[in-house]
């Protein structure tokens, strides 16, 4: 009798986490608007907004981001720079690997127009949850706000997943940055799942149950196959050199720290077992 597949659901947040560089601040460079961090950190202290939704309520409400309008958002997406191998990443979780199945969806604060562009034609737009603006048919300005995947957003989009899909809460792995990932964290954890930080920010350190720390987007497969699939570490290093990358450093701690070079060789194909 064949074993059944474990069906894994795969999140991740979006700024900082497959890119280098928060996506609020590239479109404030775009459109030349100054003191983009200062503003976000007022936010922060008057707590109008959840952290992580703090761009949305800028484009919504503030001056100089009210002259936001689609094409502004679309060209934020091109111009963001993306970590290392996500093709690589993605290609390989869409593959079922032996006795698994992932299904990987981006869930980010950032406007949902942003990270389609970034990662147009390497994550499928009807798996990208972010922010949804309504736009207004004639100015193009944007109206209203429709929903904003932070904080307690995030656990939303999880447990909306989860249902339509029919992944149980301890298959879920989720993948984040920074303080805005805290309460997704919280809740995937408090159910068995599996919490994975790409940053040493202190408040998620004593949360997520391991710290990747690479400019490299394939390395947040390093604990996956380790901890939760328990892949031996020959194994892992196969599969990275199936896809034209090396593992030159892997620090196996709670944090991993990875370094990851691509090899002269042409990519084989991913490992079947």
């Amino acid at each position: 009798m064949r074993t059944p597949l474990r069906h894994y659901l795969l999140a991740s947040d979006f700024d900082q986490t497959l890119s280098f560089k928060d996506s609020g601040m590239v479109l404030a460079e775009l459109l030349g608007i100054e003191g983009f961090e200062a503003r976000v950190a007022g936010l922060g202290r008057s707590h109008l907004v959840q952290q992580g939704g703090e761009l949305a309520y800028l484009i919504r409400h503030d001056p100089e981001f009210r002259s936001v309008r689609r094409e502004h958002l679309q060209e934020t997406g091109r111009r963001i720079r993306l970590k290392h191998a996500i093709p690589a990443l993605v290609d390989f979780i869409s593959h079922d690997t032996p006795g698994c199945r992932f299904d990987f969806f981006v869930i980010s604060a950032a406007p949902r127009e942003i990270v389609i562009s970034a990662l147009d034609g390497i994550v499928p737009p009807e798996h990208i949850y972010g922010t949804e603006l309504e736009f207004d048919a004639q100015s193009g300005e944007v109206r209203s706000i429709k929903r904003v995947p932070a904080g307690y957003g995030k656990v939303a989009v999880i447990e909306e997943l989860e249902h339509r899909l029919g992944i149980a809460p301890d298959r879920t792995i989720y993948v984040g940055d920074g303080s805005s990932d805290v309460h997704v964290m919280l809740h995937v954890n408090n159910r068995g799942g599996f919490t994975i930080a790409v940053s040493e920010n202190k408040q998620l350190a004593r949360i997520a149950q391991s710290t990747v720390v690479s400019d490299n987007a394939f390395s947040i497969l390093v604990p996956i196959l380790d901890q939760v699939l328990s892949w031996e570490t020959r194994r892992i290093r196969d599969l990275f050199e199936s896809y034209g990358l090396t593992l030159n450093g892997w620090e196996r701690d709670r944090t991993d720290r990875v370094q990851i070079s691509e090899l002269l060789a042409h990519p084989a194909e991913a490992i079947a077992g």
